[in-house]
């Protein structure tokens, strides 16, 4: 990949859009991990006004420490950046303690993981509105396209996606392009929705690298038979994750009524 041309291209594709959208710039959520990092990044180089939200729930100290750390060095390169702090928390606590128990507490916690993240989507939307702005979206081309790893009407809720035809490998070759604070490029992926320290890796079960190879090898039509091992192990676990989580990677479907019955 010509990281800088890639960049680049990007940049003015985000220009373009905010330009014929006729808005002002963009907002987006800082969560201390390399997705939003170089999404905010990207975004700050149109020039264009940038509003960066940090939106704690139970957040991880490290997390909100990177997070910090990355919008302090945005200000410091470029001027069009600002800042807004909105704890969640309590509003999620409130949620929690209106909503009726349930027996199955998996599922519950799971339900409650994606809530913080519609919340989020929520909170980034009424500042879009109030300033005239684009949700720029943080996922990439594995996470969106691949095994669908976010959440729907929520991380997934945006205006336009900056990163999605970038596999995840790509986006740290443009963190480190950019000179993206090495505490991020270090950090094990997380998606931050749990109030604890679990990866990416613990929820999926395989790194960005090997769902890379899978997502290489959907492409190339391979069967899970063609491989053997860790291999196979790795090529099942995105499979089944690119099945189960077509509703999110597809449109909604609309039931369209034959014209004779209307």
């Amino acid at each position: 990949m010509n990281t800088e041309k890639v960049a680049d291209y990007i940049v003015n594709w985000l220009k373009e859009y905010v330009s014929n959208a006729n808005l002002n710039g963009f907002v987006i959520g800082v969560s201390g991990g390399i997705d939003s990092a170089v999404t905010s990044t990207l975004c700050a180089e149109t020039g264009y006004p940038l509003l960066c939200l940090e939106m704690p729930i139970h957040q991880s100290k490290n997390q909100v420490t990177r997070a910090d750390n990355h919008i302090d060095w945005l200000q410091k390169n470029y001027s069009n950046v600002s800042r807004i702090e909105v704890n969640l928390t309590p509003v999620f606590d409130s949620l929690i303690a209106a909503l009726p128990k349930v027996e199955n507490e998996e599922s519950r916690f799971m339900s409650l993981a994606n809530t913080r993240a519609r919340l989020r989507m929520t909170s980034l939307y009424y500042f879009a509105a109030l300033q005239g702005l684009l949700v720029a979206g943080t996922g990439n081309k594995v996470e969106d396209f691949g095994v669908g790893f976010y959440t729907k009407y929520g991380d997934g809720g945006v205006d336009l996606s900056p990163i999605a035809d970038l596999m995840k490998s790509e986006v740290y070759e443009i963190a480190k392009y950019f000179g993206v604070n090495q505490e991020i490029i270090n950090a094990a992926p997380t998606d931050g929705l749990w109030g604890d320290d679990r990866t990416d890796e613990d929820q999926i079960g395989a790194t960005y690298d090997e769902l890379e190879w899978a997502m290489h090898m959907q492409d190339a039509n391979k069967k899970v038979d063609d491989f053997s091992g860790r291999e196979k192990e790795v090529y099942e676990i995105y499979l089944s994750l690119n099945k189960l989580n077509q509703h999110k990677m597809n449109p909604i479907p609309v039931c369209e009524i034959p014209k004779e019955l209307k």
